[in-house]
């Protein structure tokens, strides 16, 4: 029912299921205490109206059941707390996912836009450089002397992972602070500039079966900032491309072929 109430957005990662899970027993001790303490409220009225007590009771009532009600309060919020918001908030910063068992992926924020930086297939970033920051060339600085830059791949408000497969995120910002929000895969974090936070999910539905799910053929899991940024805030929107294993190193080796062909072009150019 609460599920219902609450309706959430589809769940597409593997933690989602868990994060939900938490919100909902939250809103439980949130409607238990409505309840206890708004029935309490009108008890209150009509056990001590004026006219059943013309004058004053300075002692008022002299039970303890307050006190034990408080304190079940207080232990239904420390079980919420250690028993599950903290196992799970420690698992997303402190277990990241082991290298070679992920996608190493970095998200820079901007007014207006999400910049997306893949290390390529050597798994090894190029250098990047703020002085080299171009926003219609060169979006993230990248240094193209490098060597390690030759296969580095990136993108504008797209960002393309491949399905149960943990996804990496190395996420900062250019200018002002932004906050990287993918509903669906149950992700929210804020990006500082000056501050690189590591952010990860496991995407657990390809964005062609979530279409398929919800009956939409123009779904796309979005991208959001969800702090406010500045004028343009509203039009800052990317989109998560969710893959097959297959699909994204088909996505991957196409990304490098254009790379491949637009160096071709500006060295026949000079």
């Amino acid at each position: 029912m609460m599920d219902w109430f609450l309706r959430f957005p589809e769940i597409a990662s593997e933690h989602g299921a868990r994060l939900d899970r938490v919100t909902v027993y939250i809103h439980w001790l949130m409607l238990a205490l409505f309840i206890i303490w708004g029935g309490l409220f009108i008890f209150m009225l009509f056990r001590f109206r004026a006219g059943s007590n013309p004058r004053a009771d300075y002692d008022g009532l002299k039970t303890h059941l307050s006190t034990w009600g408080e304190g079940a309060v207080a232990v239904a919020e420390a079980i919420l707390l250690v028993g599950f918001s903290i196992p799970l908030y420690s698992e997303r910063v402190d277990d990241l996912p082991p290298e070679g068992d992920r996608l190493l992926v970095r998200v820079i924020g901007e007014q207006f836009a999400w910049n997306i930086h893949y290390a390529g297939p050597d798994g090894t970033f190029g250098r990047t450089d703020p002085q080299l920051v171009d926003v219609e060339t060169n979006p993230v600085g990248l240094d193209n002397d490098d060597p390690a830059s030759s296969d580095d791949i990136t993108t504008i408000n797209q960002l393309h992972v491949p399905v149960d497969k943990p996804t990496l995120i190395e996420l900062s910002s250019k200018d002002v602070i932004h906050s990287f929000w993918l509903p669906e895969m149950r992700v929210k974090q804020d990006a500082i500039p000056g501050l690189v936070f590591p952010v990860w999910f496991q995407p657990t539905v390809t964005t062609d079966q979530m279409k398929a799910k919800v009956g939409r053929d123009d779904f796309g899991y979005e991208i959001a900032c969800a702090q406010l940024c500045g004028l343009g805030h509203y039009r800052m929107k990317g989109f998560l491309t969710v893959h097959s294993q297959e699909g994204y190193d088909a996505w991957m080796a196409e990304q490098q072929q254009l790379k491949e062909e637009e160096g071709d072009a500006d060295d026949f150019w000079g």
